[in-house]
């Protein structure tokens, strides 16, 4: 029976550490045995994590340093895990900061190591990728564009397609049962709000979205909010969103393609969620906001025009993007409003979100099955 260790920090990585056991499991007819760190997802799948995931669910270098003495901490407790079990393989799943110091720890040991999901070397610090090629083994990404760029550091490289595409191919939900069972009308203008998947994220996103929000509810009669949220975060969403004066609907994780599928358009924050609801057809305003200080260091390293990933792979901005000083209630309720009234803008982000699919889907497999049968065959030839 294979060992496999996985390492995930935060919820983008847990959920695509749930799919890769579950297609591990499938592939190897459940002779498979799973350690290491990972939140609620991944426990579904049979994971017993050695700590929760929340002390490692932060960004941004002023957001960590209050916690980098319990960080340090948990580093040590999960290098004493992997030098415990042994496993066949040492997985880790994004939060690139905690994993690469989890690898530096126990490059000692004769261990595969593979990384899955690319650092975003073709935004900022291209030598990341050298950086990559001295400690992993091989790594699994979500983008077509991104294995020559690491193979050519000498590291082997897999595109194993986007999970995002997998969660939508597998939707089989029903938008308008969705809004009839939490009692909203059809008529009724829509609108999905995601202020963030981390508390840092709601306090500082929430506040400036529902201002906006009261903009344009002053203008649109009847608005609803439906606002999909992890469930420890579901509490701190009402708070949030109470003061707008609205039906508000919080929804779970398991609603939220129902949640994307069932509105009019969406505000959300930037990150993996602004791909999903590019893949869903939901029109969409991505904001942002970090801590200036945060912002300023990150102005002098990113080196692309889009954060958005739907704009990025298209080159062009389909889908409104207002980050940093442009993030403010003048500058985003205007073109929630301009959404909900152009279906011209609403069917050109429908399209755009078509053609990113085809993108990031591999040839002939699905991501998470592609992604199982690579570790599958690396762990073979060890």
């Amino acid at each position: 029976m294979r060992t496999i260790m996985l390492v995930a920090g935060e919820p983008s990585g847990d959920v695509l550490g749930a799919r890769l056991m579950r297609a591990l499991r499938d592939q190897t007819e459940g002779d498979v045995r799973f350690v290491g760190v990972g939140g609620g997802e991944m426990a579904r799948e049979g994971l017993q994590s050695l700590f929760p995931i929340d002390i490692l669910s932060i960004m941004g270098l002023f957001e960590v340093l209050p916690r980098a003495f319990a960080i340090r901490r948990r580093l040590k407790e999960t290098e004493a895990l992997v030098r415990e079990v042994q496993p066949d393989c040492l997985i880790t799943i994004d939060s690139p900061g905690f994993n690469r110091r989890l690898v530096q720890a126990v490059q000692d040991m004769e261990l595969l190591k593979i990384h899955y999901v690319a650092p975003s070397v073709w935004a900022y610090k291209p030598k990341r990728a050298v950086t990559m090629a001295a400690l992993y083994d091989h790594l699994l990404t979500l983008l077509p564009f991104e294995p020559p760029l690491f193979e050519k550091e000498g590291l082997s490289s897999s595109f194993v397609g986007h999970p995002a595409i997998e969660a939508e191919r597998n939707y089989a939900g029903d938008p308008r049962a969705f809004r009839s069972n939490l009692g909203i009308p059809s008529h009724a203008p829509l609108i999905a709000v995601l202020c963030g998947s981390r508390t840092g994220e709601l306090r500082r996103m929430g506040p400036v979205f529902v201002d906006s929000l009261r903009r344009v509810a002053a203008k649109v009669p009847n608005v609803a909010v439906v606002a999909p949220t992890l469930p420890h975060l579901k509490s701190l969403v009402k708070d949030l969103l109470a003061p707008l004066g609205l039906p508000v609907h919080v929804v779970g994780p398991d609603a939220k393609l129902d949640a994307f599928h069932a509105a009019d358009v969406a505000l959300a924050a930037s990150g993996t969620v602004a791909l999903e609801l590019s893949l869903a057809g939901t029109p969409a305003v991505v904001a942002y906001r970090v801590n200036p200080l945060t912002a300023m260091v990150a102005k002098r390293l990113i080196k692309i025009r889009w954060a958005s990933l739907t704009n990025i792979l298209l080159d062009r901005e389909v889908v409104p993007e207002l980050i940093q000083e442009r993030c403010t209630p003048d500058q985003i309720a205007p073109r929630v409003l301009h959404l909900l009234s152009d279906s011209t803008h609403r069917d050109a982000q429908a399209e755009a979100g078509r053609m990113v699919a085809d993108m990031l889907r591999p040839p002939g497999d699905w991501p998470s099955s592609r992604a199982a049968r690579v570790v599958l065959k690396l762990t073979e030839k060890n």
